[in-house]
């Protein structure tokens, strides 16, 4: 087998006794050893009796247009083979194994057509296997089936252990299996220079994969998350599992241009989706992480609850979703131009949500008596903003399933054009998990109720994402990482965090990071706080290049951004809508430098990002539309910048440039850059350098 220029290759090999094998190359250095394919499934010996019966392949090669993305259109081209066998162990099944080859990887899926002999079965395992050629460098999280709220982990295959990852404060992260067990994706470098992304695209009626390594012979083994009684899936033909995906390339910026995952995804269904609006958007969230306000109304000190007395509660003089409150973030976003404002412990509950009355604590549509549901969507609406629905449901899914369609009723008459979900907890009913199939299910029913809806989706909590929003466009964005909240009450997010999620959690879709924390030292709110955000401030302002979502919150308390005004300047400028993206360079767990073109216009956006390493660059603007000036606005981390010890200073200047210019890049540990490069108007040029000047290029680069 072969992608379509050959410079991915595969082999299927049948074995003695029936069994199924495959090998992959790049070029000519191998990707993968000899690794196993199959499924077991329960009462049968499906895959250890079998014979091809038939070979079948095809090609395709077309673009297609996202509603929104990091690029306008996207090309699918990819070679596809397909082994048809039978197995008569038991009676005569027919399955087959679904290759598709791309220049940059490949998938590859186990499908199962309508058939009498096998109309239900169930799956008690997934056989297949990921040979690694050697003991590669690896950025890891550890397995579990409730949490991707963990550090990342840089070591070689044969020191994966679980216990070396120092995740105390990841909340409720539970496992039941090996210590030698990671999540997707997984990314790692081979010691010639290959690096290697395992994940899955189209998770769908199926439970998501961990890998269990074999650290003497980096043999990586799909391990699925099981139900309360350990079966792993419950299947009716015709049907398929996910496709299992491996991106690989000699160069890591291949990895993030890589759209392998989306191609492998179906379409979304032909219809109008111009009701789909990417948006910047703040919220009354930040405040209640670093303890200013609260979700909950009521005064719990001495609280005996009862889920008839919500009324009579006493008001603990914290409540962050008040009315004055929202009234304030409705006109600043207005001011600014933002679209959305989460608003986040509107609807009661909060005083239990995690306690005896979890399971029916919340009902989506009831709303503090301080929180006026009609009046502020009214005065928000007559501003040209809308409020974001907020729907924690305390992981007690079948509640919130009984009661979402009146919740989404109730969206829709007061105009919430997206929610927030939100499962922060374990899953009801009692022994699924975030990551088994009965959840991803529900997860996908929510986005499809929304769809039909005309709602916009963003799920926090949730399995990690396998490139879904091409089938749902109204599924915007996720979070199922471990987000900026854990700098505000835990020991945070190393430096290095940012520099790994594009090369794992993001691979599979946009994340929900809330960037743009400007306050990084959680000591501003209480002397007492040793926690803090490990950022400069220009490194939260590249995030919103590097770190990629349809859906971006402006995370900081609004009058945190008053303070900082031309800073803040950059996020309210910055679009959420690309034409074309470059990554320009970028190494795991170092750094990354990404130029974004607006999907409406003619401008340009430049992220960079380090880890705690201060770093230097140059940034060749050839990409710029030859014969154009533009102005190149540039955040950045000033001389004395530090993420400990000075944050906040930063410096701001313009320049003339076009596309021969190159600008110099200094980033302080744990610093970035951010840049603007808007077309020159006429007479925009006046009393602005140009950085082609020798004296500008050398005052700016001794800042």
């Amino acid at each position: 087998m072969h992608s379509p220029s050959g410079k991915v290759k595969a082999s299927f090999l049948q074995k003695a006794g029936g069994n199924s094998v495959y090998k992959m190359w790049l070029g000519n250095d191998p990707v993968l050893n000899e690794s196993k394919l199959g499924i077991k499934i329960k009462d049968n010996d499906l895959f250890n009796t079998t014979l091809l019966s038939k070979v079948d392949s095809q090609s395709q090669n077309y673009t297609w247009k996202p509603v929104w993305g990091e690029e306008a259109t996207i090309k699918c081209n990819y070679t596809e083979y397909i082994y048809t066998l039978v197995s008569t162990s038991n009676q005569a099944i027919y399955y087959q194994i679904q290759f598709r080859l791309f220049d940059d990887g490949m998938g590859f899926r186990y499908v199962f057509p309508r058939q009498s002999d096998l109309a239900y079965f169930i799956i008690t395992d997934e056989l297949t296997t990921f040979d690694m050629t050697g003991d590669h460098s690896t950025f890891w999280i550890p397995g579990d089936y409730d949490s991707n709220e963990f550090t990342y982990l840089n070591t070689r295959l044969s020191e994966v252990d679980r216990r070396k990852n120092v995740n105390a404060d990841a909340i409720f992260a539970k496992t039941s299996f090996s210590n030698q067990a990671v999540q997707t994706p997984l990314m790692m470098k081979s010691a010639n220079g290959i690096y290697i992304n395992i994940h899955e695209a189209g998770l769908r009626n199926y439970p998501a994969m961990d890998l269990d390594v074999d650290i003497r012979s980096y043999i990586l083994s799909a391990h699925l998350v099981p139900d309360p009684v350990g079966n792993k899936a419950y299947m009716q033909t015709p049907c398929q599992t996910p496709w299992r995906t491996i991106v690989c390339s000699r160069k890591a910026t291949d990895i993030l241009s890589s759209r392998l995952i989306l191609n492998l995804n179906d379409p979304a269904p032909e219809g109008d989706y111009s009701w789909i609006k990417p948006m910047k958007y703040i919220g009354i969230w930040w405040d209640m992480h670093v303890g200013t306000a609260s979700w909950n109304y009521a005064d719990t000190s001495n609280l005996k609850l009862s889920t008839t007395d919500w009324a009579a509660l006493k008001p603990n003089g914290k409540h962050g979703a008040n009315n004055k409150k929202v009234r304030e973030y409705i006109d600043f976003a207005a001011k600014y131009g933002f679209k959305g404002i989460l608003v986040e412990g509107w609807n009661i509950g909060w005083e239990d949500w995690f306690g005896k009355w979890k399971e029916e604590v919340f009902d989506f549509v009831t709303p503090y008596p301080d929180f006026d549901i009609a009046a502020l969507n009214a005065y928000a609406h007559s501003k040209g903003v809308s409020l974001i629905m907020h729907h924690e449901t305390s992981a007690s899914v079948t509640n919130y399933e009984r009661c979402l369609d009146t919740a989404i009723k109730v969206m829709k008459q007061y105009g919430y054009p997206a929610a927030k979900t939100g499962y922060v907890g374990y899953i009801i009913p009692r022994g699924e998990h975030h990551d088994g199939q009965w959840m991803v299910n529900h997860y996908e029913r929510v986005a499809k109720k929304f769809m039909e809806n005309k709602l916009m989706l963003d799920a926090h909590e949730p399995v990690r994402p396998t490139g879904l929003q091409r089938t749902y466009p109204n599924w915007l964005a996720c979070e199922a990482a471990r987000g900026q909240e854990f700098n505000a009450w835990s020991s945070g997010n190393p430096p290095e965090h940012e520099t790994i999620l594009p090369f794992t959690r993001l691979m599979g879709g946009p994340m929900d990071y809330t960037p743009g924390v400007f306050q990084t030292e959680m000591s501003y709110y209480d002397k007492n706080k040793k926690e803090r955000v490990h950022t400069t401030l220009t490194k939260q302002l590249a995030l919103y290049l590097t770190l990629y979502s349809p859906l971006q919150m402006a995370a900081d308390l609004i009058e945190n951004y008053e303070r900082f005004p031309d800073a803040f300047q950059f996020i309210v400028d910055v679009p959420v809508e690309w034409q074309k993206s470059i990554y320009l360079d970028a190494e795991p767990g170092d750094f990354l430098y990404v130029a974004r073109k607006d999907k409406y216009g003619d401008n340009w956006y430049i992220g960079c990002i380090t880890d705690e390493n201060p770093r230097n660059t140059k940034l060749n603007l050839s990409f710029l539309d030859p014969g154009k000036t533009y102005i190149a606005t540039i955040y950045a981390d000033a001389k004395d910048a530090h993420y400990i010890n000075k944050p906040q200073s930063y410096k701001i200047e313009k320049f003339v440039v076009n596309s021969k210019s190159v600008i110099p890049v200094r980033m302080a540990a744990s610093g970035g850059t951010a840049i603007s490069i808007k077309v020159a108007g006429k007479g925009e040029q006046a009393g602005i350098k140009n950085i082609s000047a020798k004296s500008a290029w050398k005052a700016w680069e001794s800042r």
